[in-house]
């Protein structure tokens, strides 16, 4: 240590700064993007954007995000949101680890000592004098003082002026600091975030969106591997009510949470369904319909962009499910099927639904497309050549044409917040994208 540092430490344990300067603000550490190396900052600057578009949801005037990024952490403020509400919206950010509410104060020990024992001093409630216990990190090696020489300073400085007990192995609050290049970060809380990589650093996917559970769920999985995902949710218009459109609409609202630029696009497949049903699909009428859920989406993805499609399947959950059904059912699509639940049961994915808020809209009552002319028994086992020639005598082609020509979109984005604007909001795919 020279000597110039060697002044500067000393001081600082004798002389606490006259006007401590505290500035609130939220660390944010990455998650798996911490292990990228050549291409870490591609990912970053997916990871900065969905920050910023969900620091700006629903407000009319954006606040004003500042971003200090170091070495896998990023500081945030964006006046005017308060640090629990960067908080709230932060930890709904997929690709970062931790989610922690700090104070930042100037890089010297004196200081870290006043800022802790005020930060404790507000967190007290009054009760019983609490233990604690200190965990201190340098990202600045250069620093004075190492970590246990710093934890030790503030732990003295805590019991002399609280009268707190220490407790390194089961303390009632835990302080953390963090010194840093320019700052020292202190804080009481540390908050779980999504994990996963950045939406949007992995390509785009086209998610078939239900009613259910398993599908929302199997959205949210894909975006947590870095696909920006879009919806498509088919309804059997016009032989079912609008309910299950205004439910996949609440659905696909409450995912854009972890994404920005969501998009809903609804298809009416009714008339589609009634025709495979009258051209001899008998116990393979569920299958053919998911062929033809599968045939649209894959034209559909191509026009927007998508680069694969993504299904909430689970292997052997339902009769349409077994494995040789689903390899029937691929064979429609031309882009790759990505199944995240594949090897999850019921209770797993409906307890993950209630993580992510989507299990209380799934229990919302609907007419599902998928229930329109099911037969009595749905055959386990069916074949590519048994379903070509119903979609022959159907005239698949011409379906897909047809129900692609009525689809509507939803900008969910833009939409209001409730689903009751859906119908007034969409507009039809035809008018916006054109056929590759």
């Amino acid at each position: 240590m020279t000597s110039a540092s060697s002044e500067s430490v000393t001081a600082s344990r004798t002389s606490p700064p006259s006007r401590l300067r505290i500035e609130p603000c939220v660390l944010l550490k990455y998650g798996e993007l911490a292990l990228k190396r050549r291409n870490q900052q591609l990912f970053a600057r997916h990871l900065v954007r969905n920050l910023r578009h969900a620091m700006a949801r629903g407000n009319e005037t954006p606040p004003k995000v500042q971003l200090r990024r170091r070495s896998g952490v990023l500081a945030v403020s964006a006046p005017p949101l308060s640090q629990a509400e960067i908080v709230a919206r932060a930890r709904d950010v997929i690709g970062l680890s931790v989610v922690q509410p700090v104070w930042r104060v100037a890089k010297s020990a004196a200081a870290a000592e006043v800022a802790a024992v005020q930060l404790l001093r507000e967190r007290h409630d009054g009760g019983r004098t609490p233990t604690f216990a200190v965990r201190c990190r340098r990202r600045d090696r250069r620093f004075g003082l190492t970590s246990e020489q710093l934890a030790a300073r503030i732990g003295a400085r805590v019991c002399g002026e609280l009268g707190w007990r220490v407790d390194l192995k089961h303390p009632d609050v835990e302080l953390w600091v963090e010194v840093d290049w320019r700052e020292i970060f202190l804080g009481v809380e540390r908050y779980r975030g999504r994990g996963g990589l950045p939406v949007g650093s992995s390509g785009h996917a086209l998610v078939l969106l239900s009613g259910g559970f398993d599908s929302p769920v199997a959205a949210y999985r894909a975006m947590r591997r870095g696909l920006r995902c879009d919806f498509l949710h088919c309804t059997g218009a016009p032989f079912t009510d609008p309910s299950s459109t205004y439910k996949a609409y609440a659905l696909a609202r409450q995912l854009s949470r972890f994404q920005p630029g969501s998009r809903l696009y609804v298809a009416a497949v009714g008339s589609a369904q009634r025709t495979l049903a009258t051209s001899g699909a008998g116990e393979a009428q569920i299958v053919a319909q998911r062929r033809l859920y599968l045939r649209v989406a894959d034209v559909l993805a191509r026009r927007v962009g998508a680069q694969a499609l993504v299904t909430g399947d689970s292997l052997g959950q339902v009769s349409s499910q077994t494995l040789a059904n689903l390899a029937v059912a691929e064979e429609a699509a031309s882009l790759p099927v990505l199944r995240p639940l594949l090897a999850f049961d019921k209770l797993e994915i409906i307890d993950e639904a209630r993580q992510i808020g989507t299990a209380e809209i799934s229990v919302l009552p609907d007419q599902d497309c998928c229930q329109l002319f099911q037969p009595p028994r749905v055959a386990t086992h069916t074949t590519v050549g048994r379903l070509t020639d119903v979609e022959a005598r159907a005239g698949m082609d011409t379906l897909v044409d047809n129900v692609l020509s009525h689809i509507q979109e939803f900008d969910l984005d833009s939409c209001g917040a409730t689903a009751e604007a859906a119908p007034q909001e969409a507009t039809t795919v035809k008018d916006q994208h054109t056929h590759q």
